[in-house]
């Protein structure tokens, strides 16, 4: 199963409460009130989130955070990089040295094609998306879609 850490899936709930007040700053203890998080959560999130560059930090009396671009151009893809790292299902999809059967696999290349296609998903969803309604809820929550290997190739 792939699954994402909770300080990831806590930075996409930080950065949702951040769009909808999109034009507000705010500091971590508004954030940590806000969203339930704990506030050396909060602090350690937001430090990651402005070293991507995802988030700018304000010194001062009147500081706090503010997303470094709109909603629209802050991807899932972006934000999991942030606080995971280079998106990779396995090894060789970071680096060749990492594995110790590089040399002999057949099928490095197909792992790249599905590394691909999950990037290209994540790329695709951004916070602005996050923050739409979600009539998902009303109905069954595992949907199946497809994407066709061809696409990956453009």
């Amino acid at each position: 199963m792939l699954r994402l850490s909770k300080l990831t899936d806590y930075a996409t709930v930080i950065l949702s409460f951040m769009a909808k007040h999109d034009t507000d700053v705010h500091a971590a203890m508004e954030i940590a009130s806000v969203t339930g998080i704990a506030l050396p959560t909060v602090s350690k999130i937001l430090k990651l989130l402005v070293n991507a560059k995802v988030l700018i930090s304000t010194r001062g009396a009147k500081g706090g955070y503010t997303l470094a671009r709109a909603p629209e151009k802050i991807t899932v893809a972006n934000v999991i990089g942030a606080l995971e790292g280079p998106i990779a299902l396995t090894e060789c999809s970071i680096s060749l040295q990492a594995c110790e059967q590089a040399s002999g696999c057949d099928i490095r290349g197909n792992w790249s094609l599905i590394n691909q296609a999950i990037h290209n998903a994540l790329e695709s969803v951004t916070i602005a998306d996050m923050i739409k309604p979600n009539h998902a809820q009303d109905q069954d929550w595992k949907q199946e879609f497809l994407i066709p290997v061809a696409s990956l190739y453009r």
